[in-house]
């Protein structure tokens, strides 16, 4: 895994060890970054279940001021930590080893972006989204959400305050861009 674009171009992040998580693909990365890269410049973000951090970092290499990380495995702060530190963006950041539904439910922070990428065929990017809708604020006025699922775990959701906007499938990726309505 490299750094696509921005700051810290070309630099080398480290995997998580184990198979506790699943690394974004770099060409998925590049082309949500193609996407993204319009509206990036200094904007808030919010990494659930970070991982290795390589789609926060990406963010923050291009431009974005701020992400906040979090995710419950140790191996994955420390490698977070350590991605942050070669990259030279961890005074950007900050990383929380933490739940993400407590997180969710307790911060009084707002976000430009939030994105979501929970363990596979769990049910928790669904209980993500939900728990963001009761909780709209933590998005600001357009704002919108990300989540990065396999596609076999899609399922339309009917929530209150945002709305499917778009799809992109990449093999066995599939990026749902919400928008707060």
């Amino acid at each position: 895994m490299r750094i696509v674009a921005g700051s810290a171009k070309g630099k080398k992040l480290l995997s998580v060890p184990g198979d506790t998580t699943r690394p974004i693909l770099d060409r998925v990365r590049t082309s949500l970054f193609d996407i993204l890269r319009p509206e990036i410049e200094g904007i808030k973000i919010l990494d659930l279940f970070a991982g290795s951090g390589s789609v926060g970092i990406e963010a923050l290499s291009q431009g974005a001021a701020h992400c906040t990380f979090l995710d419950l495995e140790k191996k994955a702060i420390e490698v977070i930590n350590k991605n942050l530190e070669a990259t030279n963006l961890t005074a950007k950041a900050s990383v929380h080893h933490q739940d993400a539904f407590k997180f969710l439910k307790r911060t009084e922070e707002n976000y430009d972006l939030i994105y979501v990428a929970p363990p596979q065929y769990k049910g928790l990017w669904e209980e993500a989204m939900r728990s963001i809708a009761e909780r709209p604020s933590l998005v600001k006025a357009g704002g919108k959400i990300i989540v990065q699922i396999d596609p076999k775990e899609y399922e339309e959701l009917k929530l209150t305050h945002f709305k499917a906007s778009s799809e992109r499938k990449y093999g066995n990726t599939l990026l749902i861009f919400f928008e707060k309505v």
